[in-house]
């Protein structure tokens, strides 16, 4: 499995009109975490309670049926007042999806997740699709400058947690996912990622675009 821990200059560059990591501010070291796949039953009560331990705020893009499944953890996010954002319907790949097809996936979505902001799963979204997300959803396409790849199973709780903290600046965009799959180095990494960051006089907010 191939994949980017922080994606190359040439990866912005092809993509220039996604979100790859929000301003610094000079003043301020804020971290904007981010959190893929969910509601989950298990792992987004988790991710909610240690958020509430350090008054961090974060964002979580969500798929429309695990939203239909589990409503009332949905309303717990944004009840914490956390925001979310659209991840598809079904988890669609952008790169293996017709664009018609992908286009009705996000506006299914868009009936349980009231969002301008949009996430394409595994990162892999075409440039038509991109402008149509823009201009016919009027959403941002958001992206990430550091990914912690918990949902890699071939990938130790360490090294996830190394990934963030050795990847992760001021005004850093970071995926986490509360999934089943990654929930193990979820569980482990994300307590003493918000420690650590916490430690070092950060702040963690959510993403408003």
């Amino acid at each position: 499995m191939f994949y980017l821990i922080k994606p190359q200059w040439w990866l912005k560059k092809l993509y220039p009109a996604c979100v790859w990591e929000m301003p610094p501010n000079k003043n301020e070291k804020v971290i904007y975490l981010t959190f893929d796949d969910g509601p989950h039953p298990q792992a987004t009560p988790f991710v909610l309670d240690e958020l509430k331990k350090h008054n961090a705020k974060a964002t979580f893009f969500c798929i429309g049926k695990n939203v239909a499944e589990h409503t009332d953890i949905y309303r717990r996010i944004l009840n914490e007042g956390h925001s979310t954002g659209n991840h598809t319907f079904n988890h669609k790949n952008g790169w293996k999806t017709n664009d018609l097809a992908y286009l009705k996936d996000i506006t299914a979505a868009r009936e349980y997740i009231d969002s301008s902001l949009f996430r394409p799963p595994y990162g892999k979204i075409s440039k038509w699709q991109i402008k149509h997300v823009r201009n016919a959803f009027q959403m941002q396409v958001i992206m990430w400058s550091v990914l912690s790849a918990d949902f890699d199973t071939q990938v130790t709780p360490e090294t996830c947690l190394k990934n963030v903290i050795l990847g992760a600046k001021p005004g850093s965009i970071v995926v986490f996912h509360d999934s089943e799959k990654a929930w193990t180095n979820l569980a482990y990494a994300l307590p003493k990622v918000l420690i650590h960051f916490a430690e070092q006089g950060y702040r963690f907010e959510k993403i408003n675009l």
